[in-house]
């Protein structure tokens, strides 16, 4: 059902996002594979099924200002964009007392403002071709929180809450919204975390090489 479909996936370069990115180009989409490493998503794009046909789009979902050009660079590129899967983001690793405040600002810029900003880029060109799936990973911590993970929780039941309101309003022009809810995934994820002083955690936790556990999903 993907065959020929432009799948543009944040956070590609790894995790999810790289199994994605395998998965749907053995469908036979086009993708666009974005993170801020532009050598990692190059090792991901030689590794999908026809790779020629992929562009590899380096992007930090922290820097909303860079999101309409890469949009337009898309579209410029490919034609069209047939999915969006905002995947990207960063998890986090420390108590709320011992978190700085900018901590949390940059934990809710990846995680929220960074697909908030790119959906809204490319919404209306999927509004203009009425059709088109914008997808958000979230995680079942967006619905249950748990300790060390406060604003990585915040910003995922602030992703649940936008995503549901925005399926509501673009139902009737032929766009499909839907919201996933990962649990328990065995990735890098932890070794990005970020610490209460912003540093990086840079160790995988108990929690992050468990084996993978059902999916969940809104939409």
């Amino acid at each position: 059902m993907y065959q020929d479909k432009v799948v543009w996936i944040t956070g590609a370069s790894s995790g999810i996002g790289e199994a994605l990115a395998y998965e749907f180009a053995r469908q036979g989409a086009r993708l666009v594979l974005s993170a801020r490493r532009a050598d990692a998503l190059e090792a991901v794009r030689k590794q999908c099924a026809n790779p020629q046909q992929h562009l590899v789009l380096p992007l930090d979902m922290s820097d909303s200002a860079a999101v309409p050009a890469a949009v337009q660079q898309v579209l410029a590129t490919l034609g069209r964009i047939d999915v969006l899967i905002n995947n990207a983001g960063i998890s986090q690793r420390s108590l709320v007392q011992d978190t700085a405040l900018e901590v949390d600002r940059r934990i809710m810029e990846v995680d929220f403002f960074g697909p908030v900003a790119l959906t809204k880029a490319v919404l209306p060109h999927l509004l203009a071709q009425r059709s088109g799936q914008l997808v958000a990973v979230s995680s079942v911590v967006g619905v249950v929180a748990t300790p060390y993970r406060s604003a990585y929780a915040a910003a995922k039941h602030a992703i649940i809450g936008f995503y549901d309101a925005l399926r509501a309003e673009v139902f009737a022009a032929g766009i499909g919204v839907s919201v996933i809810l990962p649990g328990y995934v065995r990735s890098n994820v932890s070794l990005s975390a970020l610490t209460g002083d912003g540093s990086a955690h840079v160790s995988v936790s108990a929690c992050c090489s468990a084996v993978c556990r059902p999916l969940y999903w809104r939409g």
